[in-house]
């Protein structure tokens, strides 16, 4: 297993705003792949709904009754994007890893016979220069490790393309990788077929999971793998005197393929559920007993008190061909959408002492939040770094308290076309810009200059488009968008009849 391990003694404080210990705490970033606002027992709409009943996350729940849950928390609708902000602070409008990467110098866009996408980033992130169709960035697990912090990636990567420097997490700022690559899924799952390796332990495809052959031939799931993997680092660096770590625990799971985890698929059968939904709700128990072996670890090491836990998905979950159906209700969508299916996630931070007990945030908080979120928790009172950070801490919103203050905006940049999706305006897939500010949201399609325009407090569903009633506040919103793509150097597409770029949303 491809490892490095570098440990650095410090001594710090926290932050005035959040001054728990004399000494830093530890970090845990659980990331879910694809894992829907529903697709858990924890409800984060404001009552259960029969989706939540498809599922078993005990230790959800758990987590859920010792921090703060955040019910309008947001990511990108893809993968990289959300993962390349999450790095980064950046919006993907600013970073330009505005689809899923894969292979150097390749875009993988859909076609809609419409637009042509821009050269958007589909290198990834790098953290040096010189690699073109990438942005150059200062990682946040660099600026964690320079001020102490052990840092441990497992899991999926999902940084930048194949034979980039970004591939390997180690450039990244991480002492540790565990089986993190360019790819953004996994080929299996299954030990028995070695995570997508052959007879003669060659990689089958680019999705073949690195680094896992201790587990090759065995009946274990690729979930519990990483997971007994991260505790055996979990162990080496509790002795460490003064040494905090960051562990970036993103599981593969629960991106396609669809595979039973035998550990737990029998019950979602006996309920009734049909084959390929027994399966998935079974690869999402599976991550959830992840999350409960973690938090028994920090319990029985006497670590759990100072320990921060974060969980998150990276973009919504999946519907329409996937799974066979629709299954983010009351959102609209799912994964590759720009609908509330596609970018709206489950969310719950807990910091023992410092987030309030069972609360709950409804003000939104978006992925890359999450990059100065981090370094606020860590003490990093200063730092540099490359690229405009986009993001801003919700340490204070842990109590489960309103912002105060000026309304945000929040912005979604795709000027792509999912490959699953196509243009599809029913399903939000397609080229579009989109911005959420207070209770409203106003979509953008770059192919045909529309606009809809959602009161998300009366209309989580977007089902009823307001826009023709309310022109003015679609101009208003149209200019702030228009605005903020330009400041951050967005990209556009162009139209297929005339190779003109498509109009701003605020010149339409």
């Amino acid at each position: 297993m491809k490892t490095k391990n570098i440990f650095t003694t410090a001594f710090a404080s926290l932050t005035a705003t959040c001054a728990l210990a004399a000494d830093k705490p530890n970090i845990i970033l659980f990331l879910v792949d694809d894992m829907g606002w529903q697709d858990t027992s924890v409800p984060f709409c404001s009552e259960k709904s029969p989706l939540n009943a498809h599922f078993n996350t005990p230790n959800m729940e758990r987590l859920a009754a010792q921090g703060t849950m955040f019910t309008n928390a947001y990511a990108s609708s893809i993968s990289s994007p959300s993962r390349c902000s999450l790095m980064t602070g950046m919006n993907a409008a600013r970073h330009a890893v505005t689809n899923w990467t894969l292979k150097y110098n390749v875009k993988t866009d859909g076609d809609d016979n419409v637009t042509t996408p821009p050269e958007w980033n589909y290198n990834g992130i790098q953290p040096v220069g010189g690699v073109e169709h990438s942005a150059e960035v200062t990682p946040l697990p660099r600026l964690l490790k320079q001020k102490g912090y052990h840092t441990i990636h497992c899991g999926k990567a999902h940084f930048g393309a194949l034979t980039t420097p970004s591939a390997d997490p180690l450039t990244m700022g991480f002492d540790v990788n565990i089986a993190g690559h360019a790819a953004g899924g996994p080929a299996s799952y299954l030990g028995e077929l070695r995570f997508g390796h052959d007879g003669s332990g060659n990689a089958n495809s680019d999705f073949s999971i690195p680094d896992m052959e201790n587990y090759w031939d065995k009946d274990l799931y690729v979930t519990e793998a990483l997971t007994l993997e991260a505790i055996k680092e979990l162990d080496k660096v509790k002795s460490l005197t003064d040494t905090p770590f960051f562990l970036y625990m993103a599981h593969y799971a629960v991106h396609v393929p669809f595979e039973a985890d035998s550990r737990f698929v029998d019950k979602y059968r006996a309920m009734g559920l049909s084959e390929r939904e027994a399966a998935y709700a079974s690869m999402v128990e599976g991550v959830d007993k992840s999350l409960g072996d973690i938090m028994d670890y920090l319990e029985q090491n006497d670590l759990a008190d100072n320990t921060i836990i974060m969980f998150m998905s990276d973009n919504g979950g999946y519907t329409g061909p996937a799974r066979n159906g629709e299954y983010n209700a009351p959102l609209r969508s799912g994964k590759g959408s720009v609908y509330e299916g596609g970018i709206r996630e489950p969310m719950i931070v807990s910091w023992p002492g410092v987030a309030d007990r069972t609360a709950v945030s409804n003000e939104p908080v978006i992925i890359e939040d999450f990059f100065p979120t981090i370094l606020e928790m860590a003490g990093v009172e200063s730092y540099e770094s490359v690229q405009t950070i986009d993001g801003r801490s919700f340490v204070g919103q842990l109590s489960g308290e309103a912002a105060a203050g000026e309304v945000r905006n929040f912005v979604w940049h795709f000027p792509n076309v999912w490959g699953e999706g196509g243009l599809n305006k029913q399903k939000g897939y397609g080229s579009t810009s989109a911005i959420r500010c207070g209770d409203y949201k106003l979509v953008y399609w770059y192919f045909d200059g529309s606009k809809e325009l959602y009161n998300l407090r009366e209309d989580i569903g977007e089902e009823n488009d307001i826009a023709a009633e309310n022109p003015e506040l679609v101009a208003e919103l149209s200019q702030q968008l228009g605005e903020y793509l330009r400041s951050a150097g967005a990209q556009r597409p162009t139209l297929r009849t005339t190779g003109a770029v498509c109009p701003w949303p605020d010149e339409r």
